[in-house]
């Protein structure tokens, strides 16, 4: 196979063929030893922050599931006042929002954080303070949310919220802004998940494990993080464009001053529907390795399963309109997204029948994991075949507001999200406790939860067929609905006794370790069950296949005795091996911060920034902003700590470099995912801008003139040449420059762009343009709000700039800190061009 980067792989022979001392070995434990006590919650290992995500995460699918069967009350008979009307719209919104925000996305990136260092020998994730403020972030907002509900103050609107029932005529009060604001800023935890995530699959592998030879939950891991970063900023943007109308009366989807509420809905499905396969890939990739473990054979069709992975995602996102089709859209879009809508179904088909063959061609062992896995294929099975029928125009219009598709959104979470997880917790416990669970209460909690979905859900499609309405509180008797409604009340209570058993099952026996003593009990072949610390494993092991453990018995062993990278820590500090992104060629050690509060400062105050503006405690609300900016900028300092050291023997004599910049870097490809987030939220705002003016455009008016276009463009490129510039000085110098030459450049590309702005802005407003008389008006405005924010951020970047080089600690050429900051004001300056120029080129009507 042809070298990616030059590595010579013929050093992979120069491994010892005996163990290192046992001395190492205590050294990795200090090196990487949990803090003790109160301060445990500042560790940042992946054991204890993804154990802390999947735990969290399970408790707020409990607290949804009190909502369902709370609704499943109210709903057993008709005419039942047990929850009133409001009540039962709060229990019904909290139920959707609960499970696809706080449950669903964060439960597997949770398995994700947990898992995939183990599967890769990877020592942790890149960033792992991230990982840590990203769990902080989601635990306090999410917390935080819920409780609203026991104040009166929660959402009622429906987990989609849509206007203009949501707005500030309809919706007078804060639940809204609630839902609003505590749902954007839980969004930012999952992207900060999500870049993790992409970053460490890509460049935390093992040496050798190429992308062919990727666990297929890995891939699964590598495509869901990509598919929220391009989807996520979405339902962001739509929830800045609603809370400004509330709060600033800023016309997005008020009709009558050139708004649109279906706005709304084309941001929220683009989001939304790519979501329902967000949550489905990453079981998809579970379930494939549970698969071959259960069958004890590998996978059937792994490239088939790897491209249906990537079709699932990238068809997705075309599929949006699909909820769309009572809006009375044109034929011709409503004939493109039903056939999305069928062709998504295909790359699903792929996997499950890839899932059917390896368990054909292997000997299935029942254990309580196999019973999962193979209800998992049968319950979502189940829901793509309704899914296919709603793809069908005519059949959705007839059952589109029904609980037809209630039914059929259950069938297709619990099988293809629910289940997979049960089977996972199952398969994989023995990772993170001592005891193992019992397999005999298991296969009952398999069989509860199996026969009350279909007792609960499997009614739910006669009743919608039968005509009853879903998101109502109570229906009137003598329509045939009384009993499938019961039944499912009854289904719904006999699931719970399921997880119940679930929960005393735990309870007794579940008991968390780092150390797998369990150890692998269904025979896996991959890496995950390696013998591990919270150093992950001893050493970092050469990979020759995909089912490692399987093809090399002695692996364990090998890898326990330190005979592969890092058998020690060649620097003093925690550490892991880079690796090069398509063949994982060893690129360079990568220095990884310890545990540290500051992420759990930054996560707290970000969630009092986002609740304060929720009440209206503007000055508490800047407090907490501020608090939360100084406590990341802390929380970052330590990353790009410059050490005598430039190279370090990385095992068997092999040297490599400590820190690099540029592509090759992890902060490189960090910094570029961002930056795509970014570009998302900047391109939907487009897409809103093009949208509106094409619906309305006789409310546009004449843009600026074209000599102060020109000159708003010239500053642009300015900063963005100083952004250049700033990078190219600190690569050209060498020790310590008397004069702060290159921050200053950065600091006055930054003071460009804050031109820039301002004269976009006074520009608008002197035309006779304003954000409260139209839709160009609010969405011109939105667009310098968007570019008022990445311009703020580059301040604060070029202030920490300065900040460092008065500590002297921007002195060599690899200087990671420096060449991300002037990445990213270059960006600022091209979106700023961007947001200059479409307004003024096409300005609608």
């Amino acid at each position: 196979m042809k070298s990616e980067t030059g590595f010579d792989h013929a050093l992979y022979d120069r491994f010892p063929t005996e163990a290192r001392p046992d001395g190492e070995v205590r050294d990795l434990e200090r090196i990487w030893a949990s803090p003790k006590g109160w301060r445990r919650l500042t560790a940042v290992n992946n054991n204890y922050v993804g154990f802390w995500y999947i735990v969290t995460a399970f408790g707020f699918f409990l607290a949804a599931g009190v909502l369902a069967l709370g609704m499943r009350i109210q709903l057993a008979a008709p005419m039942q006042d047990v929850l009133g009307v409001d009540t039962y719209n709060q229990f019904f919104t909290m139920h959707g929002t609960v499970m696809m925000f706080l449950f669903a996305v964060p439960a597997v990136e949770a398995i994700g954080i947990m898992l995939l260092p183990q599967m890769l020998a990877a020592r942790d994730l890149p960033f792992p303070r991230l990982s840590a403020y990203a769990y902080w972030a989601y635990f306090v907002g999410g917390t935080m949310f819920f409780l609203s509900l026991f104040v009166g103050l929660a959402p009622d609107g429906g987990w989609f919220m849509y206007p203009p029932l949501t707005s500030i005529a309809f919706s007078p009060g804060i639940n809204t802004d609630f839902w609003l604001l505590g749902i954007g800023f839980i969004e930012i935890s999952a992207i900060a998940g999500a870049i993790e995530i992409i970053v460490g699959v890509l460049r935390t592998r093992a040496p050798g494990m190429t992308l062919d030879k990727m666990p297929m939950f890995a891939w699964a891991m590598l495509v869901f993080a990509v598919m929220i970063v391009v989807a996520f900023p979405s339902v962001i943007l739509c929830t800045m464009l609603l809370e400004i109308e509330r709060a600033f009366n800023w016309p997005f989807f008020d009709a009558t001053r050139g708004g649109d509420p279906l706005l709304w809905q084309h941001l929220f499905w683009f989001f939304g529907h790519p979501e329902v396969y967000i949550i489905f890939i990453p079981a998809a990739g579970l379930m494939s390795m549970m698969v071959a473990t259960v069958a004890q054979t590998e996978l059937v069709g792994y490239r088939l399963n790897v491209l249906a992975l990537v079709a699932t995602g990238f068809i997705s996102f075309g599929v949006w309109a699909h909820h769309m089709f009572a809006t009375d859209m044109p034929r011709v879009s409503a004939g493109y997204f039903s056939a999305a809508s069928m062709a998504v179904s295909l790359p699903a088909g792929i996997q499950v029948f890839c899932w059917i063959a390896t368990l054909a061609s292997g000997k299935i062992r029942w254990s309580t994991p196999a019973l999962f896995v193979v209800g998992s294929v049968v319950i979502f099975t189940m829901g793509g075949l309704t899914g296919v029928m709603v793809g069908m125009v005519p059949f959705d219009w007839q059952a589109h507001d029904t609980y037809f598709i209630v039914a059929h959104l259950h069938y297709v979470l619990m099988g293809g999200m629910v289940f997979p997880m049960f089977a996972a917790f199952y398969h994989w416990h023995g990772m993170t406790s001592s005891r193992a669970l019992s397999d005999h209460v298991g296969r009952w909690v398999f069989w509860l939860m199996f026969a009350g979905l279909h007792i609960t859900f499997f009614p739910m499609h006669l009743s919608g067929l039968m005509g009853m309405p879903r998101r109502i509180y109570t229906y009137m008797p003598g329509r045939d609905l009384d009993l499938l409604n019961l039944i499912s009340t009854i289904g719904a209570f006999i699931m719970a006794a399921g997880i119940l058993l679930f929960l005393i099952d735990c309870t007794r026996r579940f008991r968390f370790t780092v150390d797998n003593d369990v150890g692998n009990l269904y025979g896996g072949g991959t890496l995950e069950w390696l013998p591990t610390g919270l150093y992950s494993t001893r050493s970092i092991p050469v990979i020759t296949s995909r089912e490692p453990l399987w093809d090399r018995p002695d692996l364990p062993r090998e890898v326990a005795e330190g005979r592969y990278f890092l058998p020690n820590s060649a620097t003093g500090h925690r550490e892991t091996l880079i690796t090069s992104p398509l063949f994982a060629e060893p690129q360079y050690v990568q220095l990884m911060p310890g545990p540290s509060a500051w992420p759990l400062s930054a996560a707290i105050f970000t969630a009092g920034f986002f609740l304060s503006l929720t009440v209206q405690a503007y000055a508490f609300a800047i407090f907490c902003g501020l608090v939360a900016v100084v406590s990341t900028l802390r929380w970052v300092w330590e990353t790009d700590r410059p050490i005598k050291q430039d190279r370090a023997d990385i095992g068997a004599g092999i040297e490599m470099p400590i820190a690099i910049t540029g592509p090759q870097s992890h902060g490189w490809w960090a910094l570029n995912t961002l930056l795509v987030v970014v570009g998302m939220i900047g391109f939907m705002a487009l897409f809103a801008y093009f949208y509106l003016s094409g619906i309305n455009g006789e409310v546009w008016q004449t843009p600026p003139p074209l000599g102060e276009t020109v000159v708003i463009l010239g500053v642009e490129a300015l900063a963005l040449l100083g952004a250049w510039g700033g990078r190219r000085v600190l690569a050209l110098r060498s020790g310590r420059m008397a004069e702060d030459l290159p921050w200053i450049i950065q600091a006055a590309a930054a003071a460009l762009l804050t031109g820039a702005l301002w004269l976009d802005v006074t520009g608008w407003l002197e035309s006779g343009l304003h954000p409260t008389e139209s839709g160009m008006g609010a969405t011109v405005f939105m667009l310098s709000v968007l570019q008022g924010q990445v311009v703020a951020v580059a301040i604060v970047m070029a202030i920490y700039l300065a900040f460092r080089e008065a500590r002297g600690i921007m002195t060599t050429p690899t200087n990671v800190t420096m060449d991300i900051v002037g990445r990213f004001i270059g960006y600022c300056a091209i979106q700023g061009m961007v947001f200059t120029l479409v307004p003024r080129i096409f300005p609608g009507g």
